[in-house]
């Protein structure tokens, strides 16, 4: 990677992976795009940046042509709730910016990252240690949208030799930037309700377990898939990352060792519950470690007490 592109990078993942990035690789070869324009911070004082609508394939296509750019990280998406309250809007994000990333990376000979989700497996997928190559029925035009984006991603590699590359992320957690309408929501904003109010009334059962990534790995997994040599790959689109697996149950109960007065109570939302209990308890990785050396650092125990820490002081 010389020159890369950030499409969405105002988002969750973005807001951490384009520093990220600009630290490696250098400032100047590292350009920030929003449809969120000017972008505020680090994102738009620190490097190149630009506005780009994902779903006008011009802009991509302009602004690659403009900066040479070799690689492609498209994180244009509607996450899963969001999503179902309004469909057409996920679908036309999930495939139509992948569709205008995919064509114009064939244009001018770009890799691809576009992330994938734990939303692509749906309930008849094997719901522990969920193997890499499994069935995809997902219930969700969010699963749908991912499962039809590794699909498309791994015919344009065959096809016509684009460097496609994803993995499957799970829900992930950061103390930089909040989320945005996806299903673990929670697992980030429990942390918060915890320093702020002491009590956290939760969305969904205590025992919906799920696999949860801490944005750091998170961070590291999408460089380093994109750096490591392609001939060491069999899979490409998409690879199951994972960092561990709790329930809101576990995770008030690692709270509870930082903040004893902590106290969770829940109101069921219907949707989001659905969801969840459509979605894998937990994923097998076995592959991405494998094939390129995925290795996360972060379990519950040592995410906690860098979110409690990194948040006590945020939120003075």
């Amino acid at each position: 990677m010389k020159n890369i592109l950030v499409i969405g990078a105002c988002g969750q993942i973005g807001t951490e992976l384009v520093p990220a990035l600009r630290k490696i690789y250098g400032s100047d070869h590292v350009v920030a795009s929003d449809l969120n324009f000017p972008l505020k911070g680090e994102l738009g004082e620190g490097g190149p940046s630009c506005k780009i609508d994902a779903t006008n394939i011009n802009d991509i296509a302009e602004t690659v042509k403009k900066y040479k750019i070799d690689t492609i990280y498209n994180l244009a998406a509607i996450l899963s709730a969001t999503a179902e309250a309004n469909p057409m809007l996920g679908w036309n994000i999930g495939m139509g910016a992948l569709l205008n990333c995919l064509e114009v990376a064939r244009e001018y000979k770009a890799a691809l990252f576009t992330p994938s989700s734990i939303g692509a497996f749906g309930p008849e997928t094997p719901a522990d240690k969920t193997p890499q190559d499994t069935i995809q029925r997902p219930k969700t035009i969010y699963g749908v949208t991912k499962v039809a984006g590794e699909l498309l991603s791994d015919y344009y590699y065959k096809r016509f030799g684009i460097d496609t590359r994803s993995v499957r992320y799970p829900g992930l957690i950061s103390n930089v930037a909040l989320p945005g309408g996806g299903t673990t929501d929670y697992a980030v904003e429990i942390y918060y309700a915890a320093i702020k109010e002491g009590k956290f009334t939760c969305p969904l059962r205590a025992d919906t377990c799920m696999d949860m990534l801490y944005m750091p790995d998170a961070i590291d997994a999408a460089i380093n898939l994109m750096e490591v040599d392609p001939t060491k790959l069999i899979h490409r689109n998409s690879f199951n990352v994972t960092g561990m697996s709790f329930s809101p149950e576990i995770i008030a109960n690692e709270i509870k060792k930082h903040i004893p007065n902590f106290e969770i109570q829940y109101n069921i939302d219907p949707l989001k519950q659905g969801i969840a209990d459509s979605w894998p308890n937990s994923l097998d990785d076995s592959v991405a470690r494998q094939e390129w050396g995925w290795n996360p650092k972060y379990n519950l125990e040592t995410m906690t007490i860098d979110m409690i820490n990194v948040l006590k002081e945020k939120l003075k």
